[in-house]
C-alpha cells in the first residue's frame, strides 16, 4: 500500500515539476505514472553503480556531484520515454531533478507520518 501511494504521489510530483518549470514536459497522468516508475527503477539500479564509479569526484566536490548524477537519472528517464515525458537539456534536468527531489522528500515525510498515525 505504501509503495502504491508513493508511486501515485511521485507521479503527481512530476506533474507539479512540469507545471512549475517549462523545461520539463509531462503530457498526461499516465505518462507521469510511467515516468515515475522509470525514474524509480533508474534510481534503484543505475544510480548506485554511478555513485560508486564517481566516488572520487564526489569526494573532491564534497558531494555536489550527486546533483549531477540525479540530473542524469532524470534526463535518462526523459530520453527513454520520449513523447510522454520530455526533459529539454541537461540544465532542465538539473533544475527539474532538484524540484522533484524536494517534492519527493515532502512525499516521503507525509507518507511516513501518515502511516505512523495508523
Amino acid at each position: 500500500m505504501k509503495l502504491l501511494l508513493k508511486w501515485l504521489l511521485s507521479a503527481v510530483a512530476l506533474l507539479c515539476v512540469a507545471y512549475i518549470y517549462s523545461g520539463v514536459e509531462v503530457h498526461s497522468f499516465t505518462s507521469a505514472l510511467i515516468a515515475a516508475a522509470v525514474i524509480g527503477l533508474l534510481n534503484t539500479i543505475v544510480r548506485p553503480v554511478l555513485i560508486v564509479l564517481t566516488l572520487p569526484v564526489t569526494l573532491v566536490t564534497l558531494g555536489l556531484f550527486l546533483f549531477v548524477i540525479n540530473a542524469l537519472m532524470f534526463w535518462a528517464a526523459g530520453s527513454l520515454l520520449g513523447n510522454g515525458f520530455q526533459v529539454h537539456g541537461f540544465g532542465a534536468a538539473l533544475l527539474g531533478s532538484l524540484i522533484y527531489s524536494v517534492l519527493s522528500m515532502l512525499i516521503e515525510s507525509a507518507v511516513s507520518s501518515l502511516l505512523l498515525q495508523k
